[in-house]
């Protein structure tokens, strides 16, 4: 079972982010703040939820939320500043999004750097203890799938749809023999033998 807050602030953001490990596309996070009055039996960490499920909670969460926020960092961001603090900035701006400035931010994971002056606590495996985390994972995954289904159709060999981005042996096949496209994170290991492939 879900806690509901790990404070007694009235406005607790959860924030959490999707797509981290991924070789091509954005990290996506999502930032949530929740009502006192939330309920939903079938919320949990979005990687313990199927995709049909995930796609039904995605418009309760936006609907019964207080305010949420989403936010994409794109491969080229990554690139530059590395996947840790792209993912971290993507959580600043999913906060930036919300309508309501939080109280308190509890954030899935163990790095977080201070947003503005608002507290904050990193909590591991958040997603799985906390609604407002795991609505934000959610939302962070779901938006993110759907980008990755949108690019998918202009690069289908590499199969997106199915794989989202991340290093699957068919995946990792693609890039062999395709090369890369815009949408792939240059500073990753894209494949093992990386020396190889011409940049």
């Amino acid at each position: 079972m879900l806690i509901f807050k790990h404070t007694k602030h009235t406005y607790e953001c959860g924030t959490d982010e999707a797509g981290r490990g991924c070789l091509a596309g954005p990290v996506t996070a999502a930032a949530v703040i929740l009502p006192d009055t939330f309920k939903n039996d079938i919320l949990n960490d979005s990687k313990q939820l199927s995709e049909v499920k995930r796609d039904a909670l995605k418009p309760i969460i936006e609907n019964d939320a207080l305010c949420y926020g989403v936010s994409h960092v794109y491969q080229d961001e990554i690139d530059q500043i590395n996947i840790l603090n792209a993912s971290i900035l993507a959580m600043h701006r999913a906060i930036d999004n919300l309508k309501i400035l939080p109280e308190f931010i509890i954030v899935d994971g163990n790095k977080f750097k201070p947003y503005q002056s608002i507290p904050h606590e990193t909590i591991i495996k958040g997603d799985g203890k906390y609604l407002s985390i795991a609505a934000a994972s959610v939302l962070a995954k779901t938006y993110r799938d759907a980008y990755m289904n949108k690019i998918h159709e202009e690069f289908p060999m590499y199969n997106w749809k199915q794989n989202k981005g991340y290093p699957t042996k068919q995946h990792r096949e693609a890039i062999k023999k395709y090369g890369i496209t815009k949408y792939h994170r240059k500073s990753f290991r894209l494949l093992p033998e990386q020396l190889k492939l011409d940049l």
